[in-house]
């Protein structure tokens, strides 16, 4: 459906196996966003050790989690958290993202990214 009024995106990511036909499904999170959604980029993305990203800002809503690692985050505004390999996280449209940073100093950290757009928006732009 190329029209949506409301989009519910629900990120679930099933971690084990155990359940009925031995499947579990663990609710991550819930994002309810307004908006047309005409495609979704979904990117892993990797950080060295202490890799700290610069003031940015994503043109569309993106929802992800951690796959290993972990990374100080903190949207403008906001108080900063850690988040660990399973969590996951939302960085609203057009919010100042302050940190994304690797929350460490030897290991290397990835997430996945789903980018929501509207039509051809940037993943990401730097911000001064």
């Amino acid at each position: 459906m190329k029209y949506l009024i409301s989009v519910i995106f629900s990120l679930t990511i099933s971690f084990t196996m155990a359940q009925q036909n031995g499947i579990i499904r663990k609710n991550l999170d819930t994002v309810i966003m307004n908006q047309i959604v005409s495609k979704v980029e979904v990117q892993e993305i990797t950080f060295p050790p202490n890799q700290v990203a610069p003031k940015h800002l994503h043109p569309c809503p993106v929802v992800g989690y951690i796959k290993s690692g972990a990374v100080l985050f903190q949207i403008e505004g906001k108080e900063p958290v850690i988040l660990k390999e399973g969590d996951s996280f939302y960085e609203p449209k057009n919010s100042n993202i302050i940190h994304f940073d690797n929350a460490s100093k030897d290991k290397p950290m990835t997430f996945i990214a789903f980018y929501i757009k509207e039509a051809n928006e940037e993943n990401v732009k730097l911000v001064q």
